[in-house]
């Protein structure tokens, strides 16, 4: 019998109590993991073409995300043009009432600007006209955030509705809510003729956030908000 079974066998003393080495700790076997490195299997780890594929997968969803978002916010901002151009439209008709015509600059700005031909909001002949109408139908002076004394207001306009934000500032024309000025025309009130403009009495409208003219066929104007 060795050593070590003689000792297996009658057990070791020591300080008054028993060590049976019949109790041995065994080592994990590892057939090729080596000291030191890690245990993590490649198994468990994602190829490229898996983080390729999900990347993928999150790129689209988020693309559709965004322009779910952005159709709802331009169709909430046609909505809303919609309504502010009724609005006016019916304030136009309450001052015709009292005044006998609807609101028009003889001199200039209304009876020139032509929806026809013209179709870039950001120009000076849009926000001309439609400063012109906002101090007819607020009752103000040179885009004077208080009406004048005595004036009768035909339509309370929102802040949001004139530009610039800065209530402490003059209103320079009435904005739309995609950021552009309302068009307002009186061409063919002032002209007669029928080749200008599209109303007899007042054309108003919002190019939607385009910015061009419209051409030959007219492909811009039926994506306008107007009262046509």
């Amino acid at each position: 019998m060795t050593n070590v079974e003689k000792v297996a066998t009658a057990g070791v003393r020591h300080s008054g109590f028993v060590i049976d080495l019949s109790f041995v700790i065994r080592l994990p076997h590892r057939s090729r993991a080596k000291v030191g490195h890690s245990s993590f299997s490649a198994a468990q780890a994602f190829t490229l073409i898996e983080l390729i594929v999900v990347v993928t997968i999150i790129t689209i969803l988020a693309g559709l995300v965004l322009s779910t978002a952005g159709y709802a916010r331009k169709k909430g901002a046609r909505a809303r043009a919609e309504t502010e151009i009724a609005a006016m439209s019916a304030a136009c008709e309450s001052y015709k009432a009292d005044n006998g015509i609807y609101p028009r600059d003889p001199n200039s700005s209304t009876d020139l600007l032509d929806a026809r031909v013209s179709g870039d909001p950001t120009s000076s002949q849009y926000k001309n006209a439609s400063l012109y109408l906002y101090n007819a139908l607020f009752g103000a002076t040179a885009g004077s955030r208080n009406p004048n004394t005595g004036a009768r207001s035909y339509f309370v306009f929102k802040p949001n509705m004139l530009f610039p934000a800065d209530q402490t500032q003059t209103v320079q024309y009435i904005q739309d809510p995609f950021g552009n000025s309302y068009g307002y025309s009186t061409i063919q009130a002032a002209t007669g003729d029928s080749t200008k403009g599209y109303n007899p009495t007042f054309d108003l409208w919002s190019t939607s956030g385009l910015t061009t003219n419209p051409g030959n066929p007219d492909t811009t104007t039926p994506q306008w908000i107007k009262n046509w």
